[in-house]
């Protein structure tokens, strides 16, 4: 029998923290929960072999929106925000600092469990090499910037390295896959997301955005991620890449 995954749930309300254990549970996933950032992080701290944490955005004292930021100085595991705002700023934050999706209160919680699962799928075929430093990780260097799969480090031509977020990291991989290919706004959300976009999701503009500013791309004018009207976005350098043993000093 497989091992259960482990599911963190981080949200104040007890009725909510119930209702997902115990369906969660049912689907044989393994579940801890907290009623704030602060008891999550100490537990966290203790022990930090979970697969995915459910973060809620509003929490007492420190938010949803600090405790994913300092979750990311550590550790690249999956984050889901619960927002009960509407305001579609909160989502685009969470994405930015490093959420890999939202879902909006009220939710089904069925919905959760597919955007949960289509997470994990993705994170099971995604680099390997991270979960064992012994085995062959990727280097990607392309017009003078290098990307490291196992640390998940970008180092720009000046030398500056950056630490990548889990989202950032899967659709700059992405792209580095398929220099000169265009690629669909759905195919940019199913890789990054699990699921199609929306017509009204900027979910994909702003993760563009990002990651066109960390490559020091001018907005009006980008060289390197160009937009293809009605058709997609396209990687226009060319990518070399090697192989390296993790374990190699």
């Amino acid at each position: 029998m497989s091992k259960a995954r482990r599911i963190f749930v981080v949200d104040d309300d007890d009725d909510i923290r119930c209702l997902l254990k115990t369906y969660l549970e049912k689907h044989q996933f393994y579940v801890e929960t907290a009623e704030s950032g602060e008891v999550f992080l100490d537990a966290f701290a203790a022990n930090s072999d979970f697969d995915l944490i459910i973060l809620d955005i509003m929490l007492p004292g420190e938010d949803g929106f600090s405790i994913c930021r300092q979750l990311r100085t550590s550790s690249y595991v999956p984050v889901i925000m619960l927002t009960a705002n509407s305001d579609e700023m909160d989502r685009i934050i969470g994405l930015e600092i490093g959420a890999d999706d939202y879902l909006a209160k009220p939710f089904n919680p069925r919905e959760l469990l597919a955007r949960m699962k289509a997470i994990l799928r993705r994170m099971d075929h995604i680099d390997p090499a991270t979960t064992d430093k012994n085995k062959t990780h990727t280097i990607f260097t392309f017009a003078g910037f290098s990307m490291n799969t196992v640390s998940r480090e970008l180092t720009n031509p000046s030398g500056v390295t950056d630490s990548l977020t889990g989202a950032d990291y899967n659709l700059l991989t992405l792209f580095l896959n398929n220099p000169g290919k265009v690629l669909s706004r759905d195919q940019i959300a199913e890789t990054t997301r699990g699921r199609d976009s929306s017509p009204l999701d900027r979910f994909i503009d702003v993760h563009i955005s990002r990651l066109r500013q960390r490559l020091g791309e001018d907005a009006r004018h980008p060289q390197m991620i160009k937009t293809i009207r009605g058709a997609g976005y396209i990687l226009t350098v060319d990518v070399q890449i090697t192989q390296s043993n993790s374990n190699q000093s």
